[in-house]
Parts: structure tokens; sequence; C-alpha cells
């Protein structure tokens, strides 16, 4: 996990700091006399969630950035912005995509403080995906406009809690299995919020797939690799079928999906570590939850005790 924090009156500064931290761009200020950006950052090789304010107003000309780059707007407004197709401006609330990830933009800052979450595109192929066979393409988003409000807020939610709860969160950063979740969420929310070529609904072949022999060849994956930052893909491809195929079979067979069963397998593996654990010793709540999965205390505190009947300090405390 990296962490930066970058403040500057400087233009040059600034402009040499974004262009480093997103692609190559040249910006230039229509308010010489303000120009303080302040940008905090929190990142993984996969996603960055990054904070900026900025009291002045700002042209920007981005070369492409290679990933899938979202903007949530909290006060002022982006004028101008536009890619090959798009012209429009954002105003706060709006929750949009920037650009294709192949795409250059530009646009107008104008003292605007908003969120820019950068994901790469190959994370939406870990959640979802389009047709079966050699001629499946990568996912791709088809609208640069959240479906609604509602879906926008929903994955600013999301943003929200990864950024929070995982990200800045030292205790849970580093763990593997939390930032594996964190990205396939960020993915769906992604996936659910905007137009796509994913294909959700089961095709025909897809619920011929949905047999028991598919529900228990992606149990026996999921049972054996619990401990690893598996995704709903890697599930699919173990039992040989799409990811259509597997979520519609665990729904058909199971009433749950490939990831439910995985938290709690994973939910099992923490109980029996509490179990083990030594009273009194090093071993915390908050670490055996965070190394297997969970990230937020109370939440995990609330799905132990759903399942087991006790909270998961009394387990720990023998």
């Amino acid at each position: 996990m990296d962490s930066l924090a970058f403040d500057s009156s400087d233009l040059e500064a600034t402009e040499a700091f974004l262009s480093e931290a997103y692609a190559r761009m040249r910006i230039g200020s229509r308010t010489p006399d303000a120009s303080r950006a302040r940008i905090r950052r929190e990142a993984t090789p996969a996603v960055s969630i990054d904070e900026l304010d900025l009291n002045f107003d700002m042209s920007y000309s981005v070369t492409p950035l290679g990933k899938i780059c979202l903007c949530l707007v909290y006060e002022g407004t982006i004028q101008d912005h536009s890619f090959p197709g798009v012209r429009d401006a954002f105003g706060p609330g709006d929750m949009v995509l920037f650009a294709p990830p192949t795409a250059a933009y530009a646009g107008r800052i104008c003292a605007a403080r908003y969120n820019i979450t950068m994901l790469e595109p190959s994370l939406l192929d870990d959640v979802a995906d389009t047709l079966k066979g050699p001629q499946r393409e990568p996912v791709r988003l088809t609208g640069h406009r959240a479906h609604s409000t509602e879906a926008g807020a929903h994955l600013k939610q999301t943003i929200v809690y990864v950024r929070d709860h995982v990200f800045g969160n030292p205790a849970v950063s580093g763990e593997p299995l939390v930032l594996s979740a964190a990205h396939q969420m960020l993915a769906a929310g992604v996936l659910g919020a905007f137009p796509s070529t994913a294909i959700t609904d089961p095709t025909a072949e897809d619920r011929t797939d949905a047999h028991t022999a598919t529900v228990r060849r992606a149990v026996a994956y999921i049972d054996d690799h619990a401990d690893l930052p598996i995704t709903v893909a890697d599930i699919a491809a173990a039992a040989h079928v799409t990811v259509r195929a597997v979520q519609y079979a665990f729904r058909r067979h199971l009433d749950t999906t490939p990831l439910a069963y995985v938290r709690n397998a994973r939910l099992a593996h923490a109980h029996r570590a509490l179990r083990a654990a030594t009273p009194g010793g090093s071993a915390t709540v908050t670490s055996i939850a965070a190394r297997w999965g969970f990230p937020h205390a109370g939440r995990f505190a609330k799905l132990y005790r759903a399942a087991y009947g006790t909270s998961p300090s009394n387990t720990l405390r023998g």
C-alpha cells in the first residue's frame, strides 16, 4: 500500500506532480493569484484513490491513462470536459468516467474538490465476462455517465468504504485477502453503475452448465484456496464454466453467491484461528479477522455472531 500527500502553491510543481501521478499533462491557470493544490493518494498496484482540492481554475490536457478513471465531484465544477465523441460538464454529486482507458481527454477544473479513483481495466474481468469461447473479449465500459443518481451514489459509498476502511487502515491494508475483496467490490460497483459490454444474465448454455457438478468443482476449489486472493473468475475457470454460469449455479443449488461462499469459508478459518489462539497472547480479533479478509471489525463481529452464536472476542478468550 502506497500513500502520498501533495500540498503546493507552485503551479509548475503541481503540473509535474499530476503528470507523474496520472499521465503526461499540461495545465494552465486562469486565476494566477490562487494556485494551491492539495492532493492525497492511497494506492495499491491495481487501484488508486485520490482526494484533490484545487482552489484555482485549471485547464488540463491528458494523454491516455490506460486505466479506468472515475471522477466524483464534491464542490465546484468541471467544464468543457471532452474526449472523442463526448463533451460534457460535471458538478457536485456527479459520478462519471473521465474517458476510456485508451482515450486522451481535456477540460477545465473550476475551483473544485473532487475524488479520482483509478483501477486496472482487467479488474472488471475478475467479476464479469462477455461471451464464452475464443471470441471472448475484455469487459469494457460503454458510457461515461452513471445509469442513475442512485447507481452513482452506491458506487460513491463503495469508494468511500474502501478508502476509509481498507486503504486508510494500516492494520488491514497489507492483507492480501482484504485487498482482493476490496478490488472486486470496486469492480462490481463500477459495473453496477455504468453501462458496459458485460453480459450479466445467464445464457441458455450457462443454464445448462449450472449443474451440481459445477457447484462441486467450484466448492472444492474455494475450500482448497480460501487462504488465497481468489476471484469469481478464478472460481469459474476452475469449474470450467463462465462467471455467469457459476453465479447462476450457486443461486440455483445453494441459494447464495460464489463470493458469499468464499466469505463463509474464510469465516470458518477465522473461527478456527480464534479458538486456537492463546488467550492473552499476541493474537487479536482484528488481526485474525484481517488475515482472513475481514477489514471491518464491526461487520466481522456481526457475521461471526450470526454463524457461531457468540462474539469473536469471547471465542478468543476461550
